[in-house]
């Protein structure tokens, strides 16, 4: 692949929340890498996207046609799961096995709910066609595909009025020959129908999880594809033709291609590339263990970094659909500063996951909106300026945010204003610890050995109050926050995932078996990696192993490195490795049990040129900028403004203070103290009690 840097210098990448559109812009030529943010369109993220683009080429003097490299993070996967705007399915399986979407695992959720809500099925059962074939979990064929009734199938598919079909059939992980000959047929008599296959998309065992992945690729493939022609149409105007690249769950990127062929694979695309940005600050700040938070308008994502490593799982889920895909892992809670305040029946103030979105938006916008929310909160209790709210590009309006909370959440209450507001925040401050300790109980992770990475429009105005809840001493807040997830993406290569079940026992008389599944993974990651333009010298190929004690019904996956053919004694320190993340996990580790490998994976990196961005020197202004009154802990104090971006290393700054900068506001509460560290990076430790 050729360096785009080399002859067109800016690199851009994007990242469409649901509230705002941001951008992080890398020029080659001066080495800053500068952020901007824009209001996100939902009625369609490309208009907002280019718009964005032209005001940052504006602001920040390059041509369109400057641009080489754009790296987008899209959320329009997961709004199209959530809001069920999806293409009209028809899926195909085994005969017999129609009803695996409908059975899924027997869970319930609510144990002792009188009526339990149902689990989702996207495909209705007259639209789930049976088809006459059968093959075995060893791979060979018990009951051999039946060509003879695929056209009765392909004419009860067109009277569906299907816009796609997915196709899961019975193991075919272990044989993909009856899904790819039946895709054969389907796409010789209907080209313009996707077809979405299991033995591509996720060749893995477990019956419901595979198909419900099949599934949701199939019905993502119009409507992405559908994106994807809009902004290719949109990419022309102005000489802005740069190379398009798409950040998958993963926090690898892929090519425009394969995000047409396999959409499932960007349901986590957006909020990835904070996790990705916190691994890269966990290196730049010397602290391997980070919960990074990232609250935006809409919701709030927690990850962990552990060790300067950023954990992925192979298996997530969206709206409680299962996605057999490897992905960050994340916990997503509707907490943002969109989320709206209320009062319930029963005189319970509650917060979120409602949230105002980017229209109408919170009260303060003065867009229409009548609910109040978590900004509308910050801004009554003085920690926001309505002034210089995205850095006074906004003016928020004061008077109609008071008289909401007064209407919805103060009369109610029997509060003044200022309580009605840090009411809020309470509610709030409580839902967000909540989601962090759970992040880390469950690995048997202590808070207080972590430094709490905040960012996010919203985050910075609640983090130390969140930390000192939980009994973390150090809060990170990183340059430019707000669009800290599209810094991440900024610096991301581009990853293929390929993944083949293979139950096999752990034991050296398996090596043979083990090494050819590895040569056959590698074989086809370098061939993928070849097939987007990547150099030989740029591809980086590593090992992992989903492993279990036998007998478990789960895995855990284990790195292994850039094994090729592995002898007894790399095979040894992979099971070695599996006994040592049991232990962590779970407390114990049975070094004597029988170990099986489930599945062999293979990540295949495309490294895409990355130059190290510089720090822009301080604004030539004071770093102090005065004074106001903010509403903390129950009365009026007066709190220390400064300017971020004028601020050098040898400013402290003592809570209670609000630190203002373009795209974000942060909170100092009192005892904790401040100063600039490394990246810029604005460290706040907690005094000792």
């Amino acid at each position: 692949m050729t360096s785009t840097e080399t002859l067109r210098p800016v690199r851009i990448a994007v990242d469409i929340g649901g509230t705002f559109t941001d951008l992080q812009i890398l020029d080659a030529r001066d080495g800053v890498a500068r952020a901007w943010k824009t209001p996100t369109t939902p009625e369609d993220p490309s208009i907002g996207l280019l718009r964005g683009v032209a005001e940052a080429a504006e602001r920040f003097d390059f041509a369109l046609s400057d641009v080489g490299l754009l790296l987008h993070g899209t959320t329009i996967a997961t709004n199209a799961v959530l809001e069920r705007k999806l293409a009209k399915g028809v899926l195909l399986t085994t005969a017999g096995f129609e009803d695996v979407l409908e059975i899924n695992r027997h869970v319930r959720r609510d144990i002792y709910g009188l009526a339990p809500e149902p689990f989702p099925t996207l495909i209705p059962r007259d639209r789930r066609l049976g088809v006459t074939e059968r093959m075995r979990a060893d791979g060979t064929a018990e009951t051999p595909l039946d060509e003879n009734a695929v056209p009765a199938l392909l004419d009860r598919i067109a009277a569906l009025g299907a816009d796609c079909v997915a196709v899961s059939l019975l193991h075919a992980y272990a044989n993909p020959a009856h899904e790819t000959r039946l895709a054969e047929l389907i796409r010789a008599a209907r080209p313009d129908l996707p077809v979405s296959l299991s033995s591509d998309i996720s060749p893995e065992i477990r019956e419901y999880e595979r198909t419900s992945t099949t599934v949701l690729n199939a019905l993502l493939m119009p409507v992405v594809k559908a994106y994807l022609d809009r902004l290719e149409a949109r990419l022309g105007e102005g000489g802005f033709h740069p190379l398009v690249f798409l950040v998958q769950s993963n926090g690898g990127v892929c090519s425009l291609r394969m995000a047409a062929e396999q959409p499932a694979r960007l349901l986590l695309s957006g909020p990835s590339g904070g996790t990705l940005a916190a691994g890269r600050l966990s290196t730049l700040l010397a602290r391997p263990n980070l919960v990074a938070v990232d609250m935006g308008g809409t919701s709030y994502d927690v990850s962990v970094v552990q060790g300067g490593r950023v954990s992925v799982v192979t298996q997530g889920e969206i709206d409680r659909l299962p996605v057999r895909l490897p992905m960050v892992e994340m916990r997503t809670i509707g907490a943002g500063g969109g989320s709206i305040a209320a009062v319930d029946a029963g005189g319970r103030l509650t917060v979120g996951p409602r949230s105002a979105g980017a229209r109408p938006g919170p009260v303060s916008y003065g867009r229409g909106g009548t609910e109040p929310t978590v900004t509308d909160a910050n801004l009554a209790l003085g920690r926001l300026d309505p002034e210089f709210f995205l850095g006074g590009m906004m003016k928020l309006d004061m008077a109609g945010t008071r008289a909401a909370l007064t209407a919805k959440v103060g009369t109610p209450l029997g509060l003044g204003v200022e309580q009605a507001a840090e009411g809020i925040l309470t509610v709030t401050n409580a839902n967000l610890g909540a989601a962090i300790r759970l992040s880390l109980f469950e690995k048997g992770l202590d808070p207080r050995d972590f430094c709490l990475l905040s960012f996010g429009g919203a985050g910075g105005l609640h983090a130390t109050d969140v930390a000192g809840e939980l009994g973390m001493t150090e809060v990170a807040f990183p340059r430019e926050p707000g669009t800290l997830s599209a810094y991440g993406i900024l610096f991301s290569d581009l990853t293929q995932d390929i993944a083949r079940t293979r139950l096999l026992r752990a034991i050296p008389a398996n090596l043979p078996a083990i090494g050819e599944g590895i040569a056959t993974l590698r074989a086809e990651a370098d061939a993928r990696l070849a097939a987007d333009g990547i150099a030989p010298e740029r591809r980086r190929i590593v090992i992992a192993a989903d492993m279990r004690y036998h007998g478990q019904a789960f895995e855990l996956l284990i790195p292994w490195g850039e094994v090729d053919a592995p002898d007894e004694a790399a095979l040894a320190e992979l099971i070695a490795s599996f006994h040592a993340m049991h232990r962590q996990r779970f407390s114990y580790a049975n070094l004597d049990e029988p170990v099986e490998i489930v599945t062999l994976r293979a990540i295949a990196t495309g490294v895409l040129d990355k130059p190290e961005p510089g720090d822009p020197p301080p604004a030539g202004r004071p770093a102090r900028k005065g004074a106001r009154q903010v509403f903390a802990e129950g009365a009026w104090v007066e709190a220390a403004v400064w300017d971020r971006e004028a601020m050098t290393a040898l400013d402290v700054i003592e809570g209670p203070a609000v630190v203002e900068e373009a795209f974000a506001t942060h909170w100092i509460g009192r005892g904790w103290t401040a100063r600039l560290g490394a990246a810029g990076t604005l460290i706040a430790q907690k005094e000792a009690a």
